[in-house]
């Protein structure tokens, strides 16, 4: 009577796992899709995430423009050209941060280690977030836009002008969120993510010229303003609106926001890599 010795199945071991096929771009940017479609429904369960993008740039355009309307250019219609690209950058600036403080959430909740334990692509639970936020981004031009129209704004550059100068901000927002998600990988806590997105909001907002001329500023400082990228931007939107024209200064922010793309995506996703 002989018997016969059953070999065990091969079980899938960690190197198993590594060794598995890298999955094809098609699903990559299906998986992608599939995260911001997740990050929509978050937002729909909680509407009050939206309140950034809705209420700041109504705010902020009303209370600008009446604050510093008649000290800055006289009047708040001379002041409005000028006023509504400055609160759009800061608009864009701010509502970046989201997405860093977001991901440090999932991260700390858990979320992205099952997502590491699934066969999906590393960058989508990175790249799914930014494209849903390209949504509150449209909100908030929209809005500031609609509340400078409400106010007397006419701007020159035509109704084309006005679009393009909109898809660069939000171009802008997109770039610039890399920067936040980076900060969501390796800060510590929400709380900091927004505590360091707060320290570069505000130098770089209003160390520009989004809010007043930098003839009259300090020499030191109107040196600072004229290299700050934010500076670059709120010129590239005026030109746009103001306008029409597609100017040295749109090239020079295509520039900018291609190099922070180019370092801080790699780091973004070092950092999910190191967290993971």
């Amino acid at each position: 009577m002989s018997t016969s010795t059953l070999t065990p199945a091969p079980r899938r071991t960690t190197a198993t796992a590594a060794a598995a096929p890298p999955l094809s771009l098609r699903r990559s940017v299906e998986q992608t899709f599939t995260m911001a479609h997740r990050s929509l429904i978050k937002i729909l369960r909680k509407p009050e995430e939206m309140f950034d993008v809705i209420l700041q740039p109504i705010l902020f355009t009303v209370m600008f423009t009446f604050i510093f309307g008649g000290a800055v250019a006289g009047s708040i219609g001379s002041y409005l050209p000028m006023i509504i690209p400055g609160i759009l950058a800061q608009t864009m600036i701010s509502a970046c941060m989201s997405v860093g403080t977001g991901i440090r959430e999932d991260m700390e909740k858990g979320v992205f280690d099952r997502f590491r334990s699934l066969p999906m692509s590393r960058i989508a639970p990175l790249a799914g977030p930014m494209i849903a936020d390209l949504i509150r981004y449209l909100i908030a031009t929209v809005l500031t836009f609609a509340v400078g129209f409400a106010l007397g704004y006419r701007p020159s550059g035509g109704a084309l002008g006005v679009v393009g100068a909109g898809l660069l901000v939000i171009v802008s927002a997109w770039a610039l969120s890399w920067i936040f998600v980076f900060l969501g990988t390796v800060a510590r806590s929400a709380r900091a993510v927004q505590a360091i997105g707060m320290m570069i909001l505000f130098p770089l907002t209003f160390l520009s010229n989004a809010f007043v001329s930098p003839d009259t500023m300090p020499d030191w400082l109107r040196a600072f303003v004229q290299v700050n990228p934010v500076s670059h931007l709120v010129s590239a939107v005026r030109d746009l609106c103001n306008g029409g024209g597609v100017t040295i200064e749109v090239f020079w922010t295509v520039v900018c926001l291609a190099v922070v793309v180019a370092v801080f995506a790699p780091l973004a996703l070092w950092g999910y890599r190191r967290r993971t």
